[in-house]
């Protein structure tokens, strides 16, 4: 059976969703959430809401709001996991690890960072003026987000790509290191997901004050609807389509048919107010069931809690093994464990060890053992000495997976991780 390809995604939790964010990415990421062969990860991001936001009742509101709308627009908790980040304390120790193994001269070249010494040049100001450690290492805690569930694909704009390649730098820094360990992440740019345009034709934005919002009171979203920016041209009058903020936005939720409707009516002239009308109730028809929804869910926090505790303790049934096998990977071990490590004459620490041996059936073996002894992989019998020479040599050469064609396999327990840590010490 093919493994599942696993898609992550992190929402920052500083803000109230609008209807930019449900069309660019909420609606996609849980329509997503329903494709078969995958397995998806959705976090509300509040460790990365300190790096921007200092108000902790902002914070926690924006928390139950977000966890709201996902759930409301169909994200099943059950089927996807669904966490807060804070509830992963595996999340900060990777960091930490993570921290450990990175050039300070890649975290320099991070977009955010150079951003913000640009704009302290550009004022005459100290280069780091305002600019936290946090800041600075953001891109270490978004890759720990990202390696610790080993996800393959993580839905980003091309603004994040950057991102992704810096967690894919240090997965394999940590790689080269310690073992293989992780899987390089790779960045899923989809190009045809719809940027809305705001009430002002900017994009949508919460810094431009242009949004509509969400699950804002059904005569709010009216409201705003009805400000949306239009040209002067009076009923009667052909209106273009191009350009129009208020096509787009209703193109975003209507189907071809419906699209192509209100493409003719804006040709016979339609008034401003009658589209404005049109796209109101379109949109309204989407949002109203799930607006009832997330009302109902933000009035009952303690839900919403349960929910995001249970998904948490799913995924720590994943994170929390995997972190101990990366302590014991970097040496943060339990010393009563294994003995300590021989030393050779040399004072150098014993290094994992091919052993070849001959058993009363007449066949060659070899195995592959720790530095302690314990064994770590097992070959089947060989009729010559040379065969089991030769194998040994391609695992030294090539590492695992070339055991598969020596007919070695991992001894009871150990798994391919640690035989992959083993070669590469000795090919080190």
């Amino acid at each position: 059976m093919t493994a599942p390809i696993r898609y992550l995604t992190g929402i920052t939790t500083t803000g109230t969703p609008h209807l930019g964010n449900y069309v660019g990415a909420i609606r996609p990421a849980v329509q997503a959430s329903r494709r078969p062969g995958t397995e998806n990860f959705y976090f509300l991001a509040d460790y990365h809401a300190l790096i921007k936001c200092d108000e902790p009742a902002r914070i926690q509101r924006s928390t139950l709001e977000i966890a709201a709308c996902w759930l409301a627009a169909g994200l099943d908790p059950d089927q996807v996991f669904f966490y807060r980040q804070s509830d992963i304390p595996e999340v900060t120790e990777l960091t930490w690890f993570l921290t450990c193994v990175t050039g300070k001269g890649l975290l320099n070249r991070a977009h955010a960072y150079k951003a913000a010494m640009d704009r302290n040049a550009a004022a005459g100001a100290d280069p780091d003026a305002d600019v936290t450690a946090g800041l600075f290492m953001y891109p270490v805690l978004m890759a720990a987000d990202i390696i610790l569930f080993n996800a393959h694909k993580i839905p980003v704009g091309r603004d994040q790509v950057q991102h992704i390649e810096m967690a894919r730098d240090m997965a394999a820094s940590f790689n080269h290191l310690y073992g293989e360990h992780f899987v390089l992440p790779e960045a899923a740019v989809d190009d045809s997901v719809a940027l809305l345009p705001g009430l002002d034709g900017r994009k949508m934005s919460k810094s431009y004050d242009n949004v509509i919002g969400l699950f804002a009171p059904r005569e709010q979203v009216r409201k705003q609807i009805f400000s949306i920016v239009t040209d002067s041209r009076a009923p009667g009058e052909p209106k273009d389509t191009e350009g129009s903020a208020l096509f787009q936005i209703y193109q975003a939720f209507a189907d071809a048919e419906e699209t192509a409707q209100l493409r003719k009516a804006y040709a016979d002239g339609i008034a401003w107010a009658d589209a404005k009308q049109v796209l109101f109730e379109r949109i309204d028809r989407e949002i109203a069931p799930m607006r009832e929804r997330y009302d109902a869910l933000v009035a009952e926090p303690a839900q919403l809690e349960a929910i995001l505790r249970a998904g948490a303790d799913k995924a720590r049934g994943r994170s929390a093994p995997f972190l101990q096998r990366l302590r014991h990977a970097v040496g943060l071990r339990n010393l009563a464990d294994q003995p300590q490590a021989a030393r050779s004459k040399a004072g150098k620490a014993a290094l994992p060890a091919f052993k070849q041996y001959r058993e009363a059936d007449g066949k060659h073996y070899f195995k592959l053992v720790d530095a302690a002894g314990a064994l770590l992989l097992q070959s089947t019998g060989f009729e010559a000495p040379q065969e089991a020479g030769r194998a040994v040599a391609r695992l030294k050469q090539q590492g695992w997976p070339a055991g598969a064609e020596t007919a070695a396999q991992p001894a009871p327990g150990i798994d391919e991780a640690t035989i992959r840590a083993a070669l590469a010490q000795l090919a080190a």
